[in-house]
Protein backbone atom coordinates (compact mmCIF):
# COMPACT_ATOMS: atom_id res chain seq x y z
CA UNK A 1 0.00 0.00 0.00
CA UNK A 2 1.08 3.54 -0.72
CA UNK A 3 -1.19 5.78 1.07
CA UNK A 4 -4.39 5.53 3.39
CA UNK A 5 -7.86 7.00 3.28
CA UNK A 6 -11.22 6.83 4.41
CA UNK A 7 -13.30 4.24 1.98
CA UNK A 8 -16.87 6.40 0.73
CA UNK A 9 -18.40 3.08 -0.50
CA UNK A 10 -22.12 4.41 1.59
CA UNK A 11 -22.09 7.88 -0.13
CA UNK A 12 -23.52 6.36 -3.80
CA UNK A 13 -21.43 9.34 -5.48
CA UNK A 14 -18.28 7.98 -4.17
CA UNK A 15 -18.49 4.88 -6.65
CA UNK A 16 -15.67 4.34 -9.61
CA UNK A 17 -18.81 3.90 -12.20
CA UNK A 18 -19.98 8.07 -11.43
CA UNK A 19 -16.18 9.04 -12.28
CA UNK A 20 -14.58 7.08 -14.98
CA UNK A 21 -15.97 6.49 -18.76
CA UNK A 22 -16.82 2.50 -18.45
CA UNK A 23 -17.98 1.98 -22.07
CA UNK A 24 -14.17 2.79 -22.91
CA UNK A 25 -12.51 -0.94 -22.86
CA UNK A 26 -9.69 0.35 -21.37
CA UNK A 27 -11.40 1.13 -17.73
CA UNK A 28 -13.12 -2.24 -18.12
CA UNK A 29 -9.81 -4.12 -18.59
CA UNK A 30 -8.36 -2.07 -15.72
CA UNK A 31 -10.81 -1.05 -12.68
CA UNK A 32 -13.96 -2.67 -10.98
CA UNK A 33 -16.97 0.02 -11.72
CA UNK A 34 -18.32 -1.17 -8.37
CA UNK A 35 -15.09 -0.20 -6.56
CA UNK A 36 -15.42 2.06 -3.44
CA UNK A 37 -13.67 5.87 -3.89
CA UNK A 38 -11.76 7.20 -1.53
CA UNK A 39 -11.91 10.71 0.62
CA UNK A 40 -9.26 12.46 -1.31
CA UNK A 41 -9.50 15.55 1.23
CA UNK A 42 -7.23 13.64 4.06
CA UNK A 43 -4.70 10.95 3.04
CA UNK A 44 -1.19 9.73 4.29
CA UNK A 45 1.42 8.79 2.21
CA UNK A 46 4.52 6.41 2.20
CA UNK A 47 7.03 7.94 0.56
CA UNK A 48 9.20 5.69 -0.24
CA UNK A 49 6.48 3.43 -1.66
CA UNK A 50 5.35 6.31 -3.95
CA UNK A 51 8.94 6.40 -4.91
CA UNK A 52 9.18 2.35 -5.31
CA UNK A 53 6.27 2.12 -7.47
CA UNK A 54 6.92 5.02 -9.11
CA UNK A 55 3.60 6.67 -8.54
CA UNK A 56 4.26 9.97 -10.31
CA UNK A 57 5.22 8.05 -13.59
CA UNK A 58 1.63 6.03 -13.51
CA UNK A 59 -0.43 9.28 -13.02
CA UNK A 60 1.16 10.71 -15.63
CA UNK A 61 0.65 7.71 -17.91
CA UNK A 62 -3.18 8.06 -17.14
CA UNK A 63 -3.35 11.67 -17.23
CA UNK A 64 -2.12 11.46 -21.11
CA UNK A 65 -3.97 8.28 -21.80
CA UNK A 66 -6.67 10.55 -20.93
CA UNK A 67 -5.42 12.95 -23.29
CA UNK A 68 -8.72 12.81 -25.17
CA UNK A 69 -11.06 12.89 -22.17
CA UNK A 70 -12.55 9.57 -23.11
CA UNK A 71 -11.45 7.60 -20.02
CA UNK A 72 -13.19 10.47 -17.45
CA UNK A 73 -14.07 13.75 -17.35
CA UNK A 74 -12.33 16.90 -15.83
CA UNK A 75 -11.77 17.00 -12.31
CA UNK A 76 -9.64 16.06 -9.08
CA UNK A 77 -11.31 12.95 -8.24
CA UNK A 78 -10.80 11.05 -11.02
CA UNK A 79 -7.09 10.93 -11.76
CA UNK A 80 -6.17 9.66 -7.70
CA UNK A 81 -9.36 6.77 -8.07
CA UNK A 82 -6.89 5.92 -10.74
CA UNK A 83 -3.35 6.31 -9.74
CA UNK A 84 -4.17 4.77 -6.29
CA UNK A 85 -6.50 1.76 -7.19
CA UNK A 86 -5.33 -1.12 -5.70
CA UNK A 87 -2.68 0.77 -3.59
CA UNK A 88 -4.91 2.46 -0.79
CA UNK A 89 -5.35 0.62 2.69
CA UNK A 90 -8.80 1.96 4.02
CA UNK A 91 -8.65 3.52 7.50
CA UNK A 92 -11.78 3.06 9.70
CA UNK A 93 -14.54 5.70 8.80
CA UNK A 94 -14.29 6.50 12.45
CA UNK A 95 -10.91 8.14 12.36
CA UNK A 96 -11.92 10.41 9.52
CA UNK A 97 -15.46 12.10 9.73
CA UNK A 98 -17.21 13.10 6.19
CA UNK A 99 -20.09 15.24 5.41
CA UNK A 100 -20.06 18.05 7.52
CA UNK A 101 -20.45 20.28 4.55
CA UNK A 102 -24.02 18.75 3.45
CA UNK A 103 -24.88 16.67 6.67
CA UNK A 104 -26.86 18.17 9.22
CA UNK A 105 -27.68 15.14 11.54
CA UNK A 106 -24.23 14.11 12.08
CA UNK A 107 -24.24 12.81 15.12
CA UNK A 108 -21.81 15.04 17.81
CA UNK A 109 -20.22 11.75 19.32
CA UNK A 110 -18.75 10.47 16.39
CA UNK A 111 -17.33 14.08 15.34
CA UNK A 112 -15.62 14.20 19.17
CA UNK A 113 -14.10 10.96 18.96
CA UNK A 114 -12.13 11.76 15.53
CA UNK A 115 -9.07 12.38 14.58
CA UNK A 116 -10.27 14.22 11.65
CA UNK A 117 -13.51 16.14 11.10
CA UNK A 118 -13.68 16.89 7.22
CA UNK A 119 -16.68 19.51 5.55
CA UNK A 120 -16.57 18.00 2.46
CA UNK A 121 -19.37 19.65 0.61
CA UNK A 122 -20.55 23.01 -0.37
CA UNK A 123 -21.69 24.02 3.10
CA UNK A 124 -18.30 25.29 4.10
CA UNK A 125 -17.96 27.05 7.58
CA UNK A 126 -17.01 30.75 5.94
CA UNK A 127 -19.97 30.46 4.04
CA UNK A 128 -23.44 31.99 4.92
CA UNK A 129 -24.63 28.66 4.01
CA UNK A 130 -23.06 26.65 6.45
CA UNK A 131 -24.26 24.16 8.42
CA UNK A 132 -24.32 26.67 11.58
CA UNK A 133 -24.94 23.68 14.35
CA UNK A 134 -21.30 22.26 13.74
CA UNK A 135 -19.29 25.34 13.07
CA UNK A 136 -20.43 26.79 16.84
CA UNK A 137 -18.30 23.82 18.21
CA UNK A 138 -16.20 23.21 15.50
CA UNK A 139 -13.42 25.32 18.02
CA UNK A 140 -14.23 23.62 21.11
CA UNK A 141 -14.07 20.18 19.70
CA UNK A 142 -10.75 20.77 17.64
CA UNK A 143 -8.94 22.56 20.69
CA UNK A 144 -10.69 19.43 23.34
CA UNK A 145 -8.89 16.32 21.19
CA UNK A 146 -6.22 18.49 19.23
CA UNK A 147 -7.95 17.38 16.40
CA UNK A 148 -7.67 18.39 12.85
CA UNK A 149 -10.09 20.31 10.48
CA UNK A 150 -10.06 19.85 6.81
CA UNK A 151 -12.49 21.96 4.45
Amino acid sequence: MVNGAVQTCKESFHIFDKYLNFSNSINLENFDPGACGRAYGMKMFDLKGWKKRNITGIYHRWQEMNENRTLWMLGILSPGLVTFYGLTYSFDRRWHVLRLGYDPALNWTEMENAAVIHYNGNCKPWLDLAVSNYFVNLRSVSKRNHAAVYA
